[in-house]
C-alpha cells in the first residue's frame, strides 16, 4: 500500500478538480501516473459514490480528481 504524504502541516494541503466526466478523471490519473507523480488511490467510486483518484502535486498537496 502506497503511503500518503504527511498531513498535520500548515497550509494548503489538499485541492480537488471537477473534471466533468470519469474518462477525465481516468486519462488525467494515467497521464500524472505515466509523468511519475504518486497515485495514491483510484480512479475508483469512493463510499459516499463520488468518482475520484488522488495524487501527490508538486510541493506535496494532495491532488482531488472528481466528476
Amino acid at each position: 500500500m502506497e503511503q500518503g504524504p504527511a498531513l498535520a502541516r500548515t497550509g494548503y494541503v489538499h485541492i480537488a478538480f471537477s473534471l466533468g466526466g470519469a474518462q477525465k478523471v481516468d486519462e488525467l490519473t494515467a497521464r500524472l501516473r505515466a509523468d511519475g507523480y504518486q497515485v495514491l488511490s483510484g480512479p475508483r467510486t469512493t463510499g459516499d459514490d463520488y468518482y475520484e483518484s488522488c495524487a501527490v502535486g508538486i510541493e506535496g498537496n494532495q491532488i482531488e480528481l472528481t466528476i
